[in-house]
């Protein structure tokens, strides 16, 4: 039976290359490899036959960096936000190891060492400063990039995410949501799992066929054994962790109905970051905000883009 999710993804590549962005293999080291969306303009059209493309060009506007979730490779992730970007951007979107095509032969599974490969990544396709948007596991991965970057990452924008999940952090939203696991909620099995994972995730409660369900499972819930080390990394121990000082400008933007994140500890986390970060909530939209509410979303990402830009496109 033909996987209907799986049919799609053609159909997906070719808007995102009219949008003005196609797939890109980066070798970040031997046994390394992470695939990137990049700017159309930056890779050669026309390789010798048996060739993959070459890195022909820098880009050549701002740069956006788009780092996905846990739940979905990078352009499912930003589907609505390339588009709406990449007349004034040059848009990148990994897709961090163990999702899309990017993997890795390394035992390493932290949020350290996929800040890592990508930095490599993007100074590889000639990207030397950027903006980065990450949303929730991209969110966490985000921080540690800024923090072990500052001189690549220009500004931040965080969406559904924190600075660091804690033994307790972990233990209390997992109690609260119904899940014994991370693992549980994040990596579900069953089309019920999924279910349940889509009702917490979305503000509205949306209406899907099992046979679709069924078909994301299995296309979208690949590298189950790393992806579950991924999330066992993620977790810290409960040592209130240091808050590191970041240079760069940071926006919050969240769905003020989160139920993983809820937007009280998006507040908080605004205040321990300082004065160099700033809150906006989006009303009626969960944490998966960017898709719920895709205009709005775009809309104030595009403002606060346009503030770092004070002199280039402001539309």
């Amino acid at each position: 039976m033909v996987n209907l999710v799986a049919i799609q993804k053609p159909l997906m590549h070719g808007l995102m290359k009219m949008a003005g962005v196609r797939p890109y293999t980066v070798e970040i080291e031997p046994g390394t490899a992470m695939n990137m969306w990049v700017p159309n303009e930056t890779i050669s059209n026309r390789p010798k036959k048996g060739e993959k493309p070459e890195v022909v060009a820098k880009p050549s506007k701002p740069v956006v960096v788009l780092v996905h979730g846990f739940a979905a490779e990078g352009i499912v992730t930003w589907q609505f936000q390339v588009g709406a970007l990449t007349k004034n951007y040059s848009v990148y979107v990994p897709d961090l190891l163990f999702f899309g095509g990017s993997t890795t032969d390394k035992s390493y599974r932290s949020p350290t060492f996929q800040a890592e490969c990508l930095a490599t990544g993007l100074r590889k396709l000639g990207v030397e400063r950027y903006t980065v948007v990450g949303f929730s596991y991209g969110g966490m991965v985000a921080f540690k990039l800024a923090e072990l970057y500052p001189d690549l990452v220009e500004a931040m924008v965080i969406s559904g995410s924190i600075l660091a999940m804690t033994c307790s952090v972990s233990d209390t939203t997992m109690e609260r949501l119904g899940f014994s696991s991370s693992s549980e909620l994040l990596l579900p099995t069953s089309v019920k799992g999924l279910k349940a994972l889509l009702s917490v995730a979305a503000y509205k409660k949306l209406w899907f066929p099992d046979r679709l369900h069924k078909d994301y499972l299995e296309v979208m819930f690949t590298n189950r054994k790393e992806r579950s080390e991924l999330l066992e990394a993620l977790v810290v121990g409960d040592k209130d962790p240091t808050i590191p000082i970041f240079p760069q400008r940071i926006h919050l933007l969240w769905g003020e109905n989160d139920e993983i994140f809820k937007h009280e500890l998006a507040q908080k986390m605004k205040e321990q970051l300082g004065d160099k970060a700033t809150y906006e909530g989006i009303d009626k939209a969960g944490h998966l905000v960017h898709l719920e509410r895709p205009c709005v979303y775009n809309r104030c990402l595009k403002r606060f883009l346009a503030s770092l830009h004070a002199d280039g496109p402001q539309k």
